[in-house]
Protein backbone atom coordinates (compact mmCIF):
# COMPACT_ATOMS: atom_id res chain seq x y z
CA UNK A 1 0.00 0.00 0.00
CA UNK A 2 2.51 2.65 1.12
CA UNK A 3 5.62 0.78 2.20
CA UNK A 4 4.57 1.47 5.81
CA UNK A 5 4.28 -1.36 8.32
CA UNK A 6 0.63 -0.50 8.93
CA UNK A 7 -1.87 2.25 8.28
CA UNK A 8 -4.30 3.47 10.96
CA UNK A 9 -7.22 5.80 10.38
CA UNK A 10 -7.68 8.06 13.40
CA UNK A 11 -10.88 10.00 13.98
CA UNK A 12 -10.69 12.81 16.54
CA UNK A 13 -11.68 16.36 17.36
CA UNK A 14 -10.68 19.46 15.42
CA UNK A 15 -10.65 21.08 18.88
CA UNK A 16 -8.48 20.12 21.83
CA UNK A 17 -11.35 20.07 24.29
CA UNK A 18 -11.24 21.17 27.91
CA UNK A 19 -9.05 18.32 29.22
CA UNK A 20 -5.37 18.51 28.24
CA UNK A 21 -5.04 14.76 28.87
CA UNK A 22 -6.87 14.14 25.59
CA UNK A 23 -4.20 16.06 23.69
CA UNK A 24 -1.55 13.97 25.43
CA UNK A 25 -3.38 10.81 24.36
CA UNK A 26 -3.53 11.98 20.74
CA UNK A 27 0.19 12.69 20.84
CA UNK A 28 0.85 9.24 22.30
CA UNK A 29 -1.07 7.63 19.44
CA UNK A 30 0.90 9.64 16.89
CA UNK A 31 4.26 8.84 18.50
CA UNK A 32 3.42 5.15 18.55
CA UNK A 33 2.44 5.14 14.89
CA UNK A 34 5.59 7.02 13.92
CA UNK A 35 8.01 5.00 16.03
CA UNK A 36 6.82 1.76 14.50
CA UNK A 37 6.97 2.73 10.86
CA UNK A 38 3.27 3.27 10.47
CA UNK A 39 1.09 5.66 8.55
CA UNK A 40 -1.56 7.90 10.06
CA UNK A 41 -4.62 8.42 7.89
CA UNK A 42 -6.81 11.26 9.14
CA UNK A 43 -8.95 14.23 8.14
CA UNK A 44 -6.10 16.55 7.19
CA UNK A 45 -6.61 19.35 9.73
CA UNK A 46 -3.90 21.04 11.73
CA UNK A 47 -6.05 22.18 14.67
CA UNK A 48 -7.14 20.38 17.82
CA UNK A 49 -6.50 16.71 18.42
CA UNK A 50 -6.25 16.24 14.66
CA UNK A 51 -3.20 18.46 14.52
CA UNK A 52 -1.74 16.92 17.68
CA UNK A 53 -1.84 13.35 16.37
CA UNK A 54 -0.46 14.40 12.97
CA UNK A 55 2.39 16.46 14.43
CA UNK A 56 3.37 13.66 16.81
CA UNK A 57 3.35 11.08 14.01
CA UNK A 58 5.56 13.25 11.81
CA UNK A 59 7.94 14.08 14.68
CA UNK A 60 8.36 10.36 15.40
CA UNK A 61 9.22 9.58 11.77
CA UNK A 62 5.86 8.28 10.60
CA UNK A 63 4.00 9.02 7.40
CA UNK A 64 0.82 11.12 7.47
CA UNK A 65 -1.89 10.99 4.83
CA UNK A 66 -4.38 13.81 5.30
CA UNK A 67 -7.63 13.85 3.34
CA UNK A 68 -9.75 16.98 3.51
CA UNK A 69 -12.67 18.39 1.51
CA UNK A 70 -11.96 21.62 -0.34
CA UNK A 71 -14.74 23.41 1.58
CA UNK A 72 -12.98 22.61 4.88
CA UNK A 73 -9.45 23.56 3.86
CA UNK A 74 -9.77 27.01 5.41
CA UNK A 75 -12.20 26.10 8.20
CA UNK A 76 -10.04 23.25 9.54
CA UNK A 77 -6.74 24.85 8.53
CA UNK A 78 -5.41 22.09 6.29
CA UNK A 79 -2.16 20.63 7.61
CA UNK A 80 0.25 21.42 4.78
CA UNK A 81 3.11 19.54 6.49
CA UNK A 82 1.43 16.17 5.89
CA UNK A 83 3.51 13.64 3.97
CA UNK A 84 0.61 13.68 1.53
CA UNK A 85 -2.41 15.98 1.62
CA UNK A 86 -5.31 15.13 -0.65
CA UNK A 87 -7.98 17.72 -1.24
CA UNK A 88 -11.27 16.16 -2.28
CA UNK A 89 -14.67 17.56 -3.22
CA UNK A 90 -17.02 15.86 -0.75
CA UNK A 91 -17.16 14.38 2.74
CA UNK A 92 -18.23 11.07 1.19
CA UNK A 93 -15.07 10.96 -0.91
CA UNK A 94 -12.99 11.89 2.14
CA UNK A 95 -14.40 9.06 4.24
CA UNK A 96 -14.18 6.53 1.42
CA UNK A 97 -10.51 7.27 0.80
CA UNK A 98 -9.70 7.25 4.51
CA UNK A 99 -11.26 3.80 4.80
CA UNK A 100 -9.57 2.45 1.67
CA UNK A 101 -6.10 3.52 2.83
CA UNK A 102 -6.39 2.09 6.36
CA UNK A 103 -5.81 -1.27 7.99
CA UNK A 104 -7.63 -0.29 11.20
CA UNK A 105 -9.74 2.52 12.65
CA UNK A 106 -9.36 4.31 15.98
CA UNK A 107 -11.68 6.97 17.40
CA UNK A 108 -10.22 9.35 19.97
CA UNK A 109 -12.25 11.96 21.87
CA UNK A 110 -14.08 14.35 19.58
CA UNK A 111 -17.44 15.82 18.65
CA UNK A 112 -20.25 14.94 16.27
CA UNK A 113 -17.94 14.50 13.27
CA UNK A 114 -15.89 11.95 15.21
CA UNK A 115 -19.04 10.18 16.39
CA UNK A 116 -20.40 10.00 12.85
CA UNK A 117 -17.18 8.58 11.40
CA UNK A 118 -16.86 6.02 14.19
CA UNK A 119 -20.45 4.83 13.86
CA UNK A 120 -20.13 4.64 10.09
CA UNK A 121 -17.10 2.31 10.06
CA UNK A 122 -18.68 0.26 12.86
CA UNK A 123 -21.87 -0.04 10.78
CA UNK A 124 -19.87 -0.93 7.67
CA UNK A 125 -18.15 -3.71 9.61
CA UNK A 126 -21.49 -5.02 10.88
CA UNK A 127 -22.79 -5.13 7.31
CA UNK A 128 -19.68 -6.90 6.04
CA UNK A 129 -18.34 -4.06 3.90
CA UNK A 130 -14.98 -4.48 5.64
CA UNK A 131 -13.39 -6.69 8.27
CA UNK A 132 -10.90 -4.19 9.64
CA UNK A 133 -10.64 -3.68 13.41
CA UNK A 134 -12.42 -0.68 14.92
CA UNK A 135 -11.31 0.84 18.22
CA UNK A 136 -12.73 3.42 20.60
CA UNK A 137 -10.37 5.17 23.01
CA UNK A 138 -12.40 5.78 26.16
CA UNK A 139 -9.68 7.99 27.62
CA UNK A 140 -10.42 9.12 31.17
CA UNK A 141 -14.04 8.03 30.73
CA UNK A 142 -14.80 10.34 27.82
CA UNK A 143 -17.07 7.77 26.15
CA UNK A 144 -18.61 6.28 29.31
CA UNK A 145 -22.03 7.78 28.65
CA UNK A 146 -21.95 6.83 24.97
CA UNK A 147 -21.12 3.23 25.87
CA UNK A 148 -23.90 3.23 28.47
CA UNK A 149 -26.32 4.46 25.80
CA UNK A 150 -25.24 1.70 23.43
CA UNK A 151 -25.79 -0.88 26.20
CA UNK A 152 -29.24 0.63 26.74
CA UNK A 153 -29.92 0.10 23.04
CA UNK A 154 -29.05 -3.58 23.45
CA UNK A 155 -31.35 -3.82 26.48
CA UNK A 156 -34.13 -2.14 24.46
CA UNK A 157 -33.78 -4.74 21.70
CA UNK A 158 -32.39 -2.48 18.97
CA UNK A 159 -28.91 -4.00 19.04
CA UNK A 160 -27.30 -7.34 19.90
CA UNK A 161 -24.25 -8.13 21.99
CA UNK A 162 -22.39 -9.46 18.93
CA UNK A 163 -22.48 -5.96 17.46
CA UNK A 164 -20.66 -4.66 20.52
CA UNK A 165 -18.05 -7.37 20.02
CA UNK A 166 -17.16 -5.79 16.66
CA UNK A 167 -15.42 -2.89 18.40
CA UNK A 168 -12.51 -2.85 20.81
CA UNK A 169 -12.70 -0.34 23.65
CA UNK A 170 -9.62 0.70 25.60
CA UNK A 171 -8.66 3.37 28.10
CA UNK A 172 -4.98 3.81 27.20
CA UNK A 173 -3.72 4.77 23.73
CA UNK A 174 -0.73 2.51 23.15
CA UNK A 175 -2.22 -0.85 24.26
CA UNK A 176 -5.38 -0.19 22.25
CA UNK A 177 -3.43 0.77 19.14
CA UNK A 178 -1.24 -2.34 19.53
CA UNK A 179 -4.33 -4.54 19.84
CA UNK A 180 -5.87 -3.05 16.69
CA UNK A 181 -2.69 -3.55 14.66
CA UNK A 182 -2.36 -7.11 15.94
CA UNK A 183 -6.02 -7.80 15.17
CA UNK A 184 -5.45 -6.57 11.62
CA UNK A 185 -2.82 -9.30 11.30
CA UNK A 186 0.05 -6.96 10.53
CA UNK A 187 3.68 -7.85 11.08
CA UNK A 188 4.48 -4.75 13.14
CA UNK A 189 2.11 -5.74 15.95
CA UNK A 190 4.66 -7.36 18.31
CA UNK A 191 6.87 -4.27 18.16
CA UNK A 192 3.99 -2.01 19.18
CA UNK A 193 3.88 -3.68 22.60
CA UNK A 194 7.46 -2.69 23.34
CA UNK A 195 7.03 1.02 23.92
Amino acid sequence: MTGCAFSVCVYCGSRTGADARHTAAAQAVGRSIGRHGGQLVYGGGRNGLMGAVADATLAAGGRVLGIIPRALVEKEWAHTACSELRIVETMHERKRLMAEHSDAFLALPGGIGTFEEFFEVWTWRQLGYHDKPVGLLNHHGYYDTLLAFVQASVAAGFMNDWQLDLIRVGEEPEPLLAALVESAGLSAAPRLDAL
